[in-house]
């Protein structure tokens, strides 16, 4: 993990930032924490670890405007700023139905524009999701069980694109659906 991503992180005030579960700083450390303990390369556990810097379509909270990626290209690399940027301008509701699909229809919230990313990056999204979402149902029962049946519906169809870990961590924290 970047030391200057975390340091820039404080400085931008994550650790003052409420979020589930304490701060923004510790969340995001929770998230590239399990998807180490998943396996992922180091690129998407530097997306994970700096997943919020320009908001996300589920906490509008930005620490820097998207006019400065260039800035967070330098200290993460480029391809784990890409996987942020990916990560902060999907619409959910828009691109989650159709994520697993190889013709995904992809909506960038920030300009409008719909792709259908390429299938590494389809398979980043969906395991940065899962972290951060399962966080967040391990962190707050009262999130788990407003959340935990949908979570587990989108995970599952979206299964295809995890890790055998991040599918096993999905059914240990938000069940199988069969109960």
């Amino acid at each position: 993990m970047s030391e200057h991503a975390v340091v820039w992180l404080r400085e931008l005030g994550a650790r003052e930032i409420a979020h589930p579960g304490g701060t923004l700083l510790a969340h995001l450390e929770r998230v590239a924490d399990l998807l180490a303990s998943w396996g992922a390369r180091p690129a998407l556990r530097q997306a994970g670890m700096c997943h919020a810097f320009y908001g996300t379509d589920g906490f509008p909270t930005a620490l820097l405007p998207l006019t400065r990626r260039a800035e967070l290209a330098a200290v993460i690399g480029d391809e784990a700023e890409e996987i942020v940027y990916a990560y902060a301008a999907c619409d959910r509701a828009a691109s989650y139905p159709t994520l697993a699909c190889e013709e995904s229809a992809f909506r960038d919230r920030f300009t409008g524009r719909v792709h259908s990313p390429a299938p590494r990056l389809r398979r980043d999204l969906a395991e940065l999701s899962a972290a951060n979402e399962l966080d967040l149902a391990r962190i707050d029962p009262v999130f788990r069980d407003a959340w935990g049946d949908e979570l587990r519906v989108l995970f599952t169809r979206l299964g295809g694109l995890l890790s055998e870990p991040a599918r096993r961590d999905c059914r240990t924290v938000l069940g199988d659906g069969e109960g």
